[in-house]
């Protein structure tokens, strides 16, 4: 399976060569990466992947017993206890962000929402979970990344590289019945990530939009409970594909100078 790139020119994946910290240019050495929905899933696979590649990581999650149990397994990541869909809990995300790694360089936004569960059809989708879908799938990533710009533009302006990645979907391309939720908030979500990039790219601040593919995972699960778990991809091997994408936009970042330098 394949990782689209919606929002950036087309970055060959590589899950087949050795992980990046093999290589004398791994470009996430001693890198400042934030990831939500960290604590199950792509977004636990990720915060392992970035570790094993010298990256220092703060992780995201609503549940204080989720957050403390993978900083038990996984204690040189910091935990921050939050909710991207809570308006209010995005700037207390940002300081702790900040605080715990001094800057940013990597947001990736991965917390999702499916909307109803199981899944409905649009009709039948109460407007209570249509709305947690786009509060957690849009109006969180909008607010945190908003909330970060100015660290990731004084990342870009040092020579770091600057990016956010936004976790995407074939739903946000493909209207899948009973995907109504969770697919129009995804696709907001990837036109979003187009505008932005268009926006900021000449800043150094790279803003990817990426579909994992279907992954073996407790969202997908939820969705598709009969699903063939056989023919999922593995969350480590989407993490690293993830990884090695944005390796690729960071190993060409540009050198962003002053505004009034």
């Amino acid at each position: 399976m394949k990782i689209n790139h919606e929002s950036t020119d087309s970055i060959p994946s590589s899950p087949m060569q050795p992980p990046a910290d093999s290589h004398p240019g791994n470009p996430f050495v001693d890198l400042r990466v934030a990831i939500t929905g960290g604590t199950s899933g792509l977004g636990l696979a990720l915060v392992g992947e970035l570790l094993n590649r010298g990256a220092r990581v703060a992780f995201v999650a609503r549940r204080r017993e989720g957050v403390e149990q993978v900083g038990h397994r996984l204690p040189d990541a910091h935990g921050i206890v939050g909710d991207v869909s809570r308006k209010e809990d995005i700037h207390p995300i940002t300081m702790q962000i900040v605080g715990a790694l001094g800057g940013l360089d990597v947001l990736i936004n991965n917390a999702s929402d499916l909307g109803p569960i199981p899944l409905k059809l649009l009709g039948d989708t109460e407007c209570e979970d249509f709305g947690r879908a786009v509060a957690t799938n849009v109006f969180g990533p909008f607010r945190l990344t908003k909330a970060l710009l100015g660290s990731l533009a004084a990342s870009a302006r040092e020579g770091r590289g600057a990016v956010v990645v936004n976790v995407s979907s074939d739903a946000a391309l493909n209207a899948y019945p009973r995907w109504g939720a969770y697919g129009a908030s995804k696709a907001a979500l990837l036109h979003l990530s187009r505008i932005w990039d268009e926006e900021l790219s000449q800043e150094g601040v790279r803003i990817l939009s990426i579909d994992p593919g279907d992954m073996d995972t407790p969202m997908h699960a939820a969705a598709v409970p009969d699903a063939d778990t056989s023919t999922l991809k593995p969350p480590e091997v989407a993490a690293r594909e993830l990884a090695d994408a944005v390796a690729a936009v960071l190993s060409r970042r540009p050198i962003v100078q002053e505004a009034f330098a």
